[in-house]
């Protein structure tokens, strides 16, 4: 399939947080699939819906009717990655996410275009309580999106098999988002699911880490909790999100790459 469009939904991981900034906007990982489909097409255009900070709902609702307008068939390719943020809260009900979830991906099937999905990295890169958590509701929200994958036409992209990209090291220093090196792995798996060039090097585990002192440890995980932890408990607190008042970064199909 040669693709003429690119349509990306979602939240921050697929507006490209914490990625390389060009001219003022996150990389990601869905702009480094769009240079490569670009480079098969003249006429190729992306549109880039994902805000930071959305819920499943807002996804859903707010950026579905936005791109059911741009979809032109089979060659246009629309990634939908939407419900690690609800995860996260603690009200999350997976009885009410799972319908939300397959809503969306039905009516992203039904308007004929070429539909990706994914699961998540279930398991963080430690020990603990809170990983234990992490992992129990996020391989709960995988088991959902995997029901959804077998009902419909679409591609799904699966994180099972593929654990070493828990790595922390595969992520920028809020531990939440991808760091360049994440992004661009992910990047190369779309591109080898959708058989498009890409680089066999994703599928290499980092060496082993060098280990740490505990002193650096300690230091490192206050300054954390300091300049990420505590800024997300005061917003959810608030009831405010990081994508409040936020546009998408390409809320329209444009020429890509951008001259």
């Amino acid at each position: 399939m040669r693709f003429t469009r690119f349509i990306a939904l979602g939240d921050s991981m697929t507006e490209g947080m914490t990625d390389e900034v060009i001219s003022g906007n996150y990389r990601g990982w869905a702009d480094r699939v769009a240079d490569e489909l670009a480079k098969e097409n003249p006429e190729f255009t992306y549109c880039n819906l994902a805000i930071r900070g959305k819920l499943l709902h807002q996804v859903v609702e707010d950026q579905i009717p936005i791109a059911k307008k741009y979809v032109t068939g089979a060659d246009t390719l629309i990634s939908f990655h939407a419900g690690a943020n609800d995860v996260l809260r603690p009200n999350y009900k997976p009885e009410n996410s799972l319908p939300q979830y397959e809503k969306g991906v039905k009516e992203l099937v039904e308007t004929g275009a070429t539909v990706i999905i994914f699961t998540v990295v279930d398991k963080v890169d430690a020990k603990g309580r809170t990983a234990e958590l992490w992992h129990a509701r996020f391989g709960q929200f995988n088991e959902n999106i995997r029901k959804v994958a077998a009902k419909y036409n679409v591609k799904l992209y699966e994180s099972k098999g593929f654990e070493f990209l828990a790595d922390r090291r595969f992520l920028a220093f809020d531990r939440l988002h991808m760091n360049p090196e994440g992004h661009r792995r992910l990047a190369q798996a779309v591109l080898e699911g959708l058989g498009k060039n890409f680089n066999p090097d994703w599928k290499i585990p980092l060496p082993p880490a060098k280990p740490k002192s505990i002193a650096f440890r300690y230091l490192e995980n206050l300054i954390w909790f300091s300049t990420f932890a505590l800024p997300w408990i005061w917003r959810r607190i608030r009831g405010k999100s990081s994508g409040d008042g936020r546009k998408p970064k390409h809320e329209k199909p444009i020429k890509w790459p951008i001259a």
